[in-house]
């Protein structure tokens, strides 16, 4: 990274640009009539960065109350699965059922027998008041891809959470050292102006 890295420089792999790192204002900052804009600018990128911080780490917290409930559905299928393939080796007067509850409300369960060598299918909700039936092999396939992409996403947020929070102490540096900058100069100048005052004063 340069010394004085511009806005949209390289972005992380889901596209997110990085922050300017200043190491050196006077590369960044021609002049003092630069430094409010320059500074209005790092706060725009700032707030930014926290409004796609804010958005991340809800789509995190969503993913991570998902995962367990994909994983629990999975291990369901699978379960059935592998009763279907235990029932298939045994005649009919030795094919199993399955005691079970299921959930009809909050508090409300009601008692169930699953015959493990007719269970063909399952049904699985997929969001929006939607249900579809699909073949226990299709469901694990689908299951196991949808689990696969939670995660990788919730990995994805991880890592983009962790760049976010670095490009805004990147900012936040940028800010401070700028600000600080234009701090020395006006004191300089202010300097400078009663040096000039002093010699023009004449003698007594």
């Amino acid at each position: 990274m340069t010394s004085a890295q511009k806005p949209g420089e390289g972005t992380n792999p889901r596209g997110i640009p990085y922050a300017p790192f200043v190491d050196n204002v006077n590369d960044y900052v021609s002049n003092r009539s630069e430094v409010e804009s320059t500074l209005r600018s790092f706060q725009e990128m700032i707030s930014k960065y926290q409004f796609m911080e804010m958005n991340t780490q809800r789509r995190s917290v969503g993913l991570k109350e998902k995962i367990p409930d994909i994983k629990k559905t999975l291990d369901m299928v699978r379960f059935l699965k592998l009763n279907q393939q235990n029932a298939s080796d045994e005649d009919d007067e030795g094919a199993k059922e399955i005691e079970t509850h299921f959930e009809l409300n909050d508090t409300l369960y009601a008692r169930a027998k699953i015959s493990t060598k007719d269970t063909e299918e399952v049904y699985l909700w997929l969001g929006a008041n939607v249900m579809l039936a699909y073949p226990i092999e299709e469901a694990e396939t689908m299951l196991t891809e949808k689990l696969s992409a939670a995660e990788l996403s919730l990995a994805n947020c991880e890592e983009d959470l962790e760049f976010l929070r670095e490009q805004i102490t990147t900012l936040e540096v940028a800010t401070a050292r700028v600000y600080n900058w234009d701090v020395v100069q006006r004191r300089k100048e202010k300097a400078e102006g009663k040096d000039d005052e002093d010699k023009e004063e004449p003698d007594g």
